[in-house]
């Protein structure tokens, strides 16, 4: 690999770091129906104020959310909205992971069952 190789990984690796975490990604999930400010996100999150701003602050910084200022109100929406459009495919895993764990407990139960005679 080289350097632009390594340096555009990382630079994918980062996005999908600050998408990592549950809160961020909820967050990120609700932008994509369009911008909101942190009070309106804090309604629904567990989380003080601060520490909303320092989720979306790492969403800034990795350049998934724009910020608008007006006034006192600073509101946020996705810079690039699309950057969701991988969720079908993250869910589609996980429904074929449940799936192969579901096959995996039903093939066990059978094993189980021709032992027990």
């Amino acid at each position: 690999m080289n350097a632009k190789e390594k340096a555009l990984i990382e630079a994918k690796a980062n996005i999908l770091k600050a998408l990592g975490h549950p809160t961020r990604l909820w967050m990120a999930e609700q932008l994509a129906g369009g911008e909101k400010c942190v009070r309106e996100l804090a309604k629904n999150i567990d989380a003080d104020f601060s520490t909303i701003s320092k989720h979306l602050s790492i969403l800034k910084q990795a350049g998934v959310v724009d910020v608008d200022k007006r006034g006192k109100q600073v509101y946020y929406r996705l810079k690039v909205p699309c950057i969701l459009n991988f969720m079908p495919c993250v869910e589609a895993v996980l429904q074929a992971t449940a799936q192969s764990h579901i096959e995996l407990m039903q093939h066990k139960q059978v094993v189980s069952e021709i032992e027990a005679l």
